[in-house]
């Protein structure tokens, strides 16, 4: 845990006084004030968690941060590019979703990218293409005022081979968002890309600090037959980590997510010093997109409640 110099000369004065008084009291507000000088993370949302209100036009994405601060009281957001397609070269519509965001005080923090092709790509043209579809979304992020964008590591192969092409891939476009102080980060996302493992052996094949990790919580099936366990990946994947997915789907009658154990998963988050956006990513049927963000959120607050 950090702190500022002001932090330090605060708790100095507590302790100066616990000293001049003797009490033991005064020692114990020292630790309290050290343990609240700052939040453990702070708390964004995914566009994808509203993805059945933009696709069936009961919502629109331009909306998105007015949507997230307004309905969610939420003011940190993460945009999914499927739903601006076509739109990452048009200036005029990035100056109006950048204003939109802006007016209602909302950060916006990444860019999803999907369908651009696979950076891991077995064919070595099909993989350049793939890089260069990117460029554009780096761009816009970079005019949006976020840090990243995310992407996936698909590719083909054996174990090894998959292993290499991906980062040949990720290392390509990483140094060209470098160029725009922008981040490639790569979401835990089906095949091996659910494997901890092996994600986290493409980042450190990849070498290069603007390439790292967006651990989702729940994104580790990796075939149809095999599950990978989710605190194991998260543990692997958070040493790279530059933004954090709390992925939800249902929610018991205390308000708990059944199949992640928040408290146990943000452990894992919190250990590696991270207090960066953990991000609501609702992809539950049982109850309404709003209701289960809104349930993400409760458990969120509750869990940094918790851990503060």
């Amino acid at each position: 845990m950090g702190c500022t110099r002001r932090d330090m000369l605060r708790v100095s004065g507590l302790a100066m006084a616990g000293l001049a008084f003797g009490s033991m009291a005064a020692t114990r507000s020292v630790a309290a004030a050290l343990q609240t000088t700052a939040s453990p993370f702070e708390i964004s949302l995914a566009q994808w968690s509203l993805h059945k209100a933009f696709f069936d036009k009961k919502a629109d994405p331009m909306d998105f941060a007015k949507i997230a601060k307004e309905e969610f009281g939420i003011n940190a957001i993460e945009y999914v590019n499927q739903f601006y397609k076509g739109k990452a070269e048009d200036q005029a519509f990035l100056a109006d979703l950048k204003k939109r965001a802006d007016d209602h005080g909302v950060k916006s923090l990444l860019i999803m990218c999907d369908g651009e092709g696979a950076l891991g790509d077995a064919d070595e043209a099909k993989r350049k293409k793939a890089v260069e579809n990117h460029y554009k979304w780096v761009a816009a992020a970079k005019y949006l005022g976020c840090h990243s964008i995310r992407v996936n590591a698909q590719s083909g192969g054996s174990y090894d081979e998959q292993l290499a092409r991906a980062a040949d891939g990720l290392r390509r476009l990483t140094e060209f968002a470098a160029t725009h102080d922008i981040n490639v980060i790569v979401e835990n996302h089906g095949g091996l890309s659910s494997n901890g493992a092996w994600l986290a052996a493409v980042m450190k094949k990849v070498d290069h600090p603007r390439c790292g990790t967006l651990p989702d919580f729940g994104n580790f099936r990796v075939s149809k037959d095999e599950m990978y366990d989710r605190y194991k990946g998260v543990e692997e994947l958070m040493p790279f980590a530059k933004a954090v997915s709390a992925k939800s789907h249902d929610f018991d009658a205390a308000g708990n997510e059944i199949h992640t154990d928040y408290r146990k998963m943000m452990k894992i988050v919190a250990s590696f010093g991270y207090k960066g956006y953990v991000g609501i990513e609702y992809e539950g049927s049982k109850i309404s997109e709003a209701d289960g963000i809104k349930a993400t959120k409760k458990l969120l607050e509750t869990v940094r409640s918790e851990m503060a």
